[in-house]
């Protein structure tokens, strides 16, 4: 009997699921309110399947200036860092909570998701694969992106697993049309200074009057390597740079002892960009692994995503003032 009962209890719960699941479609998520979110994060782990009114949410906070880091379509941390984000924007107390006044302020009629056709620059300078151990990146001439499928998530801002879910059965190759998220232009403007806050896991950039620019979720250090303290300044800014890894200065890498230099590309260990800090080492970064974003530790860097980083090194010069805290 007991089995009987826990049996059909289980099956009704999949029901329920399913009833309640909503087509991860094009209309889905354009036509999807925002109201039906919950104001606070839910508790329990992320659903299994990315939610139409969440991708829309990151779309438009991702437009507003407050970065999700990828949109992925799920509840997560980055979600609640980039309503706060907005809150800041919009110069209300940022308790990071979906309320109605910030909802109606997120307000935008334009479509997250639209159709794009892909183009023979999407398939230039892809690479086969990218090895884990640096030796043998060394070996390559460009640490690129791997398929059209990942170029496209990224400069799309969007996981790459929900850009393929979203377009099941479409085979990612020149002139096919794909549909992506539509995230909006790059933020402009001058930074005049930087906060960089480890506990919430978050960098935000002011302009010279106070105001707040922009805000992005952020990996700030870890337990065994953690990131500076105090106050510094921008000395420069890389884009596309190779890395220099040595083990001596930075971190131990599999069992590499030498000094290596890694070729340049969306895929190598700093990403597109370097924002170099007067402190010796260390700089505001991309990664290759964007989804990553303030779930696993740095090795004392800060690192965005590939577009956050860039964006941001867009916005600063040789004297911008970046200051860390807790």
């Amino acid at each position: 009997m007991m089995k009987t009962i826990v049996l059909a209890t289980s099956i009704a719960l999949v029901l329920l699921r399913t009833a309640g699941a909503v087509d991860l479609t094009q209309e889905a998520i354009n036509s999807a309110s925002l109201q039906a979110i919950s104001p606070e994060r839910p508790a329990q782990e992320a659903a299994p399947q990315p939610d139409p009114a969440i991708v829309r949410l990151q779309v438009l906070l991702d437009r507003a200036g407050s970065s999700p880091g990828v949109i992925d379509g799920h509840y997560g941390e980055n979600v609640t860092k980039a309503v706060a984000g907005f809150e800041r924007l919009q110069n209300l107390s940022p308790d990071g909570k979906l309320n109605p006044d910030v909802v109606q302020r997120l307000s935008d009629t334009a479509p997250a998701i639209q159709p794009y056709r892909i183009t023979e620059k999407d398939a230039a300078d892809l690479v086969d694969k990218i090895p884990k151990d640096y030796a043998n990146q060394a070996k390559m001439k460009h640490l690129g992106y791997t398929s059209i499928a990942e170029k496209l998530s990224e400069r799309f801002h969007m996981d790459i697993d929900l850009l393929k879910a979203l377009n099941s059965g479409v085979g990612f190759s020149v002139g096919a049309t794909v549909l992506v998220a539509m995230p909006g232009d790059p933020r402009t403007g001058a930074v005049k200074h930087i906060e960089v806050h480890r506990k919430s896991g978050q960098v935000l950039a002011f302009a010279a009057d106070g105001t707040l620019i922009t805000a992005y979720p952020a990996t700030i250090g870890s337990e065994e390597t953690p990131s500076p303290s105090g106050t510094h300044k921008v000395k420069g800014v890389a884009r596309m740079p190779p890395y220099i890894y040595n083990p001596k200065i930075n971190f131990q890498q599999g069992k590499n002892k030498k000094i290596l230099k890694l070729p340049s590309g969306p895929n190598g260990p700093v990403g597109t960009v370097w924002i170099d800090l007067t402190e010796p080492t260390y700089g505001i970064h991309g990664t290759p692994e964007p989804s990553l974003i303030d779930k696993v530790g740095s090795h004392g860097c800060v690192r965005l995503t590939n577009w956050d980083a860039e964006e941001l090194a867009g916005m600063v010069k040789p004297g911008v003032v970046v200051k860390f805290s807790d």
